[in-house]
């Protein structure tokens, strides 16, 4: 179980490497002006590479995700322990509960405002998207681990970012547009529908 959601966790970090991701300016799109280049591509897959790579090791592995959730319970013991002491009281617990009650409350009030409308039917499906997104990544995660060693080098992992730059560039002028994005999202999502609707028949 632990090395599939390892896998989980590496492949939709793979989903996030620019082209599918890089909307208005960000993920990427270094000079903001809403399209994306091959270098702009290949420098921000460089970058994410090396926050990914927790230990510096030089590939993504297990011992990388073991390294980012401690330090995500780090953070968030830090955010739990208000006064500072190096411990968490009941107050400070309760207090934490309270906030994420507000949070949900307020997430619930916008998704019921936006449920009556297009924008509302859109979120919807992204959600169902994301679900999709994880089975997805895993599947990247495999096609990238190029030499079956259950990690992805630098090397593999620009070779994968580039390779969704490629197929996304429909017209093969180095760059990809909005509208390319949106189509090879598209595509993406309808290949999900299809591996979802086939699973039943796997079984």
């Amino acid at each position: 179980m632990k090395k599939k959601i390892s896998f989980l966790t590496l492949g939709a970090a793979l989903i996030a490497v620019p082209v599918l991701a890089a909307q208005g300016g960000k993920m990427g799109d270094a000079d903001g002006n809403g399209v994306l280049t091959r270098a702009e591509a290949q420098a921000h897959a460089t970058e994410k590479f090396a926050k990914m790579d927790a230990n510096g090791d030089g590939k993504l592995d297990q011992s990388d995700r073991e390294a980012k959730r401690a330090e995500m319970h780090a953070k968030m013991f830090e955010r739990l322990d208000a006064d500072k002491d190096g411990s968490i009281s009941k107050a400070e617990w309760d207090q934490r509960a309270a906030d994420r009650e507000a949070k949900r409350d307020g997430w619930r009030g916008k998704r019921m405002a936006a449920a009556d409308g297009e924008r509302g039917m859109r979120g919807h499906h992204g959600m169902r998207g994301g679900h999709h997104g994880m089975s997805g990544g895993r599947d990247m995660m495999m096609k990238a681990d190029t030499d079956g060693d259950k990690a992805i080098s630098q090397a593999e992992f620009q070779t994968a970012a580039l390779a969704r730059f490629d197929a996304a560039d429909t017209n093969k002028d180095g760059q990809v547009t909005a509208e390319e994005r949106r189509a090879a999202r598209d595509a993406m999502r309808a290949q999900w529908k299809a591996k979802r609707a086939a699973a039943p028949d796997a079984n």
